[in-house]
């Protein structure tokens, strides 16, 4: 399991890196995109109540899921897994 404290510690590409691996992990196991978009919701939602953004695109991203509704938040769990992937 990813560790959010070690994800708000890292600069922009080692963040995606580092989701990427959890992704291909996730896959690996067989566990499907539309379960793993459901996680990545789960751990934003986890993220943005708990962890300060550690640099500039982490603070947009958690801007954007302020705002978001449930709906959009999907959208953008899903967004984030393609483009680490």
């Amino acid at each position: 399991m990813l560790n959010p404290v070690n994800l708000s510690n890292t600069d922009w590409d080692t963040w995606k890196k580092t989701l990427g691996q959890a992704v291909e992990f996730a896959e690996g196991l067989g566990i499907s995109k539309q379960k793993i978009s459901s996680l990545a919701q789960q751990a934003g939602d986890l993220l943005a109540e708990s962890v300060p953004p550690a640099n500039p695109e982490q603070k947009a991203i958690k801007e954007l899921w302020d705002v978001a509704g449930p709906e959009e938040r999907k959208v953008l769990a899903t967004l984030m897994t393609r483009l680490v992937s």
